[in-house]
């Protein structure tokens, strides 16, 4: 799933090269990816397009006030084009879900695989889009005192907690796996018994890293994103390979639609954690 590092880098890349032209037409293929239907995708048509920014993991980008919001979900993409084809994508066919012409160049929202969760809204101002208006402070901001304060009094797991948009915006699974791993705090510790020090780690890992991937991800082009992401993980991802800190193997945690990692020597005292699979603590 792209996160903060990577939607912001399409925002860049957006503000480079689309703010300033105008939105020819918006092709939809697949109409189940619109979450709104007033004012319709159409209103886009002879607009210019004035601003990109990210906001938590939505993409805006802003059409002369009218703005094409999208949330990427865990197979969405979206692909520039410099020369675009002006032959509509056929509806049903192939990973496209929405094309936006700007006039010769433009782009491609496409999702792989089965599940199609890639969404879209077009909307007078952002916070019509729901998961917008629900946003907590972006996480790339956050410091040491605020992000205490997130965290005094909540009873879920960390990892819950650093995903939770709501709490802080922009951090998924990935990058969440990451943070844990560099601030040397177990996934399944109590988000508000961390003791001052594990604070203190966990915001100083997480200003580091998302900061660094958010540097890498800006120098990159948008076709090579995905690649340049999967190079910088250090545990997500590479369950069974020897943990880059202490050489220990990655260990992974299974739930129904994804999988977490970690290093049981550097994040919990050597000790494996439960994983749902076998409901029990492995030995």
């Amino acid at each position: 799933m792209p996160e903060l590092p990577e939607v912001e880098a399409l925002a860049q890349h957006l503000r480079d090269h689309a703010v300033g032209r105008t939105v020819a037409r918006v092709d939809v293929a697949s109409m189940s990816v619109l979450k709104t239907a007033s004012p319709p995708w159409t209103e886009l048509h002879g607009r210019p397009v004035t601003g990109a920014v990210r906001r938590g993991k939505f993409l805006d980008l802003d059409c002369d006030g009218l703005h094409l919001v999208c949330h990427l979900a865990r197979a969405g993409w979206l692909r520039w084009v410099d020369e675009l084809s002006p032959v509509p994508p056929k509806p049903g066919r192939g990973p496209i879900a929405l094309r936006v012409h700007l006039g010769g160049p433009g782009f491609d929202l496409t999702e792989a695989g089965t599940q199609k969760k890639l969404a879209v809204w077009v909307v007078s101002a952002p916070d019509e889009v729901p998961g917008i208006a629900r946003l907590g402070p972006d996480a790339v901001d956050v410091d040491r005192d605020a992000l205490a304060t997130i965290l005094a009094g909540r009873s879920e797991r960390i990892k819950t907690l650093l995903t939770d948009q709501s709490a802080l915006a922009g951090i998924g699974n990935a990058y969440s796996d990451e943070i844990l791993h560099a601030a040397k705090v177990s996934p399944f510790a109590t988000a508000g018994r961390l003791d001052d020090a594990a604070v203190e780690r966990l915001h100083a890992s997480m200003r580091e890293i998302l900061r660094d991937a958010v540097q890498r991800a800006l120098r990159q082009d948008a076709a090579r994103l995905k690649a340049e992401k999967r190079s910088g993980l250090r545990v997500h991802g590479r369950t069974g390979l020897p943990c880059p800190v202490c050489g220990d193997v990655v260990r992974e945690v299974s739930f129904a639609d994804r999988s977490m990692q970690y290093c049981a020597t550097c994040q919990t005292g050597g000790r494996p954690l439960a994983d749902r699979r076998l409901s029990r603590l492995l030995k």
